[in-house]
């Protein structure tokens, strides 16, 4: 080694400030087209859904849930000339319906997908699609022959920092991903003695990373993942019963994604996001998933920092049905598309057949999983 070796310890470099480059990252809203809705399922995250169709002005004219207070009381919230029916059947036989948003748990949901998508309606599908892929792979052959939109509801995709990512990628300002880094310091410690939470053993690279798996695909467009590996680990002092901590890493040819997840952060939360592309760099820090105030871009001509508009739980629910309107309106594929949701499921359900394991596994070889 040389004497005079700095070690890559050089002064810092001189500083260049260029002008924010123009990215379309808020939620989509089609031009014109404004159908009739209908909502099937008006649990908890039904109140996000209802309260992002209200501020964007969407038609909601009827509702189901088995039980129908529930809905009735969704409706008398959000959209009070709204008609609620016992089975979910009626909304589906309603003709000047064309959209349902249909939000039950898996087991529940998929023979509901499956009738609205024989009845000729658009859906958007509460996450995650489905449990088994090849299931979703007939539901989406479904909804090609009935010649209507099938779309998930992967809001994470509209948030802002990762809509801003995913735009900024696809219009080409950090060139070919070559690293994603995924890294989430959050406190989930208020799921303790829930039992819809505290029976879902894999919570974390389930339930909750889904998101991330989602939008590790869309970061990765174009490049296809060869494999993951996962692990999840309990420890003594944590309050709830799943794993609280958990990590993943997606192989590619030429990339690699690596997420790193602790639900037990009491003190000090952060969730920070880093997309190194051949080009340039993106990142975003906030105290939390739904706090992400700004963009840091880091390019060849010099480095910016721009202040983003909103959070995850408005523009993520405006971005997943927005979107599927719009592409109704321009007959075309949803970006969040039913299909395109198959890859990323893939990946999670990868993940989770890693954990259990300990082993490395080949993307499309775990077809289903157990929650």
């Amino acid at each position: 080694m040389a004497e005079d070796d700095d070690y890559g310890l050089s002064p810092e470099k001189e500083v260049r400030t260029i002008d924010a480059p123009p990215v379309s990252y808020l939620p989509p809203i089609p031009k014109n087209y404004s159908p009739k809705i209908g909502i099937i399922g008006t649990g908890g995250i039904s109140d996000f859904h209802l309260k992002a169709y209200k501020v964007c002005e969407w038609d909601v004219v009827a509702m189901n849930n088995r039980t129908r207070s529930k809905a009735e009381e969704r409706k008398d919230k959000f959209f009070p000339d709204a008609q609620v029916h016992d089975d979910y059947r009626q909304i589906l036989d309603n003709g000047d319906i064309d959209v349902v948003d249909i939000t039950p748990h898996p087991d529940d949901r998929i023979p509901i997908v499956r009738d609205a998508l024989e009845a000729g309606k658009h859906v958007l599908s509460q996450k995650p699609f489905v449990l088994d892929l090849d299931q979703g792979e007939e539901l989406v052959s479904l909804a090609e022959k009935n010649g209507v939109k099938l779309a998930v509801n992967q809001n994470g995709r509209w948030a802002p920092h990762f809509s801003y990512m995913r735009n900024a990628i696809m219009d080409g300002i950090i060139g070919r991903v070559v690293s994603v880094d995924l890294s989430l310091q959050w406190d989930q410690t208020w799921i303790t003695g829930i039992d819809a939470f505290e029976s879902i053993h894999h919570l974390i690279l389930y339930d909750f990373a889904v998101h991330w798996f989602d939008i590790s695909n869309c970061f990765m467009r174009g490049q296809d993942a060869v494999d993951v590996y996962a692990s999840a680990v309990r420890f003594n002092e944590q309050k709830f019963t799943p794993p609280a901590l958990a990590s993943a890493i997606i192989n590619y040819p030429e990339s690699q994604v690596r997420m790193a997840f602790n639900s037990h952060t009491q003190l000090g939360e952060e969730d920070v996001t880093t997309v190194v592309g051949t080009k340039g760099t993106l990142r975003s820090r906030g105290p939390g998933l739904n706090e992400q105030p700004r963009m840091e871009i880091y390019t060849e001509d010099g480095e910016c920092v721009v202040p983003l508009d909103g959070c995850w739980f408005e523009n993520g629910l405006q971005g997943t049905m927005g979107e599927l309107l719009c592409a109704i309106e321009e007959d075309r594929e949803p970006d969040n598309s039913a299909r395109d949701n198959l890859r990323s499921l893939a990946l999670c359900f990868a993940g989770i057949e890693s954990a259990d394991t300990g082993k490395v596994v080949r993307v499309g070889d775990a077809r289903k999983i157990k929650h």
